[in-house]
């Protein structure tokens, strides 16, 4: 393997790591805005209602931040050659989009909830899977 192969591929690595990090932290929030979600829907009050979307706007903002990472995922990736049997749909991340449009009722936001973390959770293990195959051309 050339050195320049070799550093292509570690930079791809170490993008696919950034975008990783943004995603784990979106699911710590979600998981937080469910749990906060569970506790809003039994009476929790306007408290737990703050808590909760506030813990629903950083994760939008991580996502935001993961949008980005993986731009730059992709342009290493074609670095490194796209043949490596792995493609980043950006259908895992479009859900941030519409997931904060017109929420009206905790049980609503509850689902939404837990279908943007189990979206988050397919988007880890894309990225898991790209950084595994990366490191075995190295």
């Amino acid at each position: 393997m050339t050195y320049d192969r070799e550093k292509e591929i570690k930079e791809a690595i170490q993008a696919s790591e950034d975008v990783l990090e943004y995603l784990y932290n979106a699911r710590d929030l979600f998981k937080s805005a469910k749990n906060w979600g569970y506790f809003d829907i039994f009476g929790g009050g306007m408290i737990s209602t703050f808590i909760k979307h506030n813990k629903m706007n950083m994760a939008e903002e991580e996502l935001k931040k993961t949008r980005q990472a993986v731009q730059t995922l992709k342009a290493e990736l074609l670095d490194v050659n796209t043949s490596i049997g792995f493609d980043i749909p950006d259908s895992f991340l479009t859900f941030a989009d519409y997931f904060f449009d017109g929420i009206v009722a905790d049980y609503l936001v509850q689902s939404k909830i837990h279908k943007s973390l189990s979206q988050v959770e397919d988007g880890i293990e894309q990225i898991e899977q790209i950084i595994k195959n990366l490191k075995s051309q190295l």
